[in-house]
């Protein structure tokens, strides 16, 4: 009986993604973008191979999801990264599309906005995570795609040894070389500004701080809060920890008995709180959407920005849209690439 009610709600969870990606493509279309200024290297960049990019050490790796609701936010990010970079022809972009997905879209869309852009796409499949997936305290966040970061050491080429992960909801005002340089030490699999004044154990459900096999994963272990919408990982290193089974086993914990409430975070919390590398708070200036619920308006964090990360239910491109932008979604707009529909080709 368990299996076959295991069965459906794994059936109706395919059939809710499938018609989130229809819907999702069909605002999509209705999009139009700008092609962007082409950037050049500075003259003391150094050179790649032009024929094989995508395993060149001398590149800036970034990896990304490309989602077809959030591909403006995604056009943004990319923009302001190539903008603010100081060899941004060698910045390689690694970009995962959701197999059930029409990638034809979000490819078309970079493919026009970015046609000298170095990139390679990849697809996820979706029920390698659909199915460990519990519900959280926003749909948004239980989407299959935003668990494909927890994926990126099998989805990208193996040659590839360290990259970057961003999220679709930011902008860079910073040299993304800055943080792609971020020393990982000897043993650290990701680095990650760190925010240990946040209160830790609200990540977790009184079930897992009161289970005393559990609690105790942070033993000996100085944890403390980060977002994982910026990263910088040594995939060679994870590969060589499995760190994709882990998180996998903590989800699969999570269908069992409820210890946290928030997506994707918490599984990495789990496994990486305490044991990473430490980047300057100037690279995740998050929360600028404000909480999960209401989406209200935030201020910065003290202190100077190299990237600011709209976390959180409210997106600058819908508040503006709306006509109800907060005070810093005017940082996110000078690299808002939509075209106004009196724009669109006939």
């Amino acid at each position: 009986m368990m299996a076959k009610q295991s069965l459906l709600s794994l059936l109706l969870l395919s059939l809710y993604i499938t018609t989130l990606n229809a819907a999702a493509a069909t605002h999509s279309l209705s999009q139009q973008f700008r092609e962007a200024p082409e950037f050049y290297n500075s003259p003391d960049c150094p050179s790649i191979d032009t024929d094989n990019f995508i395993c060149s050490e001398e590149a800036v790796h970034v990896a990304m999801t490309l989602d077809a609701a959030y591909i403006r936010g995604s056009m943004a990010a990319i923009l302001s990264v190539l903008q603010h970079s100081s060899c941004p022809q060698n910045v390689v972009f690694h970009f995962v599309v959701s197999a059930s997905a029409n990638a034809s879209v979000p490819r078309a869309a970079i493919s026009a906005a970015f046609p000298y852009l170095k990139s390679r796409i990849y697809p996820f499949d979706d029920s390698a995570a659909a199915g460990l997936i519990s519900t959280s305290i926003r749909s948004a966040l239980d989407c299959p795609l935003n668990y494909a970061r927890s994926y990126l050491p099998n989805l990208l080429p193996r040659c590839v040894s360290k990259v970057v992960y961003l999220d679709s909801d930011l902008v860079l005002v910073d040299d993304i070389a800055k943080l792609a340089a971020t020393p990982l030490g000897a043993a650290a699999v990701l680095a990650a500004p760190e925010y240990c004044n946040a209160n830790f154990t609200a990540y977790f459900t009184p079930t897992f701080w009161s289970n005393p096999s559990l609690s105790l994963t942070f033993a000996n272990r100085k944890a403390c809060y980060f977002n994982t919408g910026v990263m910088v990982i040594d995939l060679r290193r994870w590969r060589a920890g499995d760190y994709t089974t882990q998180i996998e086993e903590w989800m699969e914990l999570q269908k069992r008995m409820r210890i946290y409430e928030l997506g994707s975070l918490p599984p990495f919390l789990l496994v990486f709180s305490g044991n990473i590398a430490p980047v300057d708070h100037s690279w995740n200036q998050h929360g600028l959407g404000g909480d999960n619920f209401r989406g209200l308006c935030r201020d910065l964090h003290p202190g100077p920005v190299s990237l600011l990360h709209w976390s959180g239910k409210g997106k600058p491109w819908a508040r503006l849209d709306a006509g109800r932008p907060c005070p810093l979604d005017a940082l996110w707009a000078p690299y808002d690439l939509l075209k106004p529909p009196f724009e669109f080709d006939s």
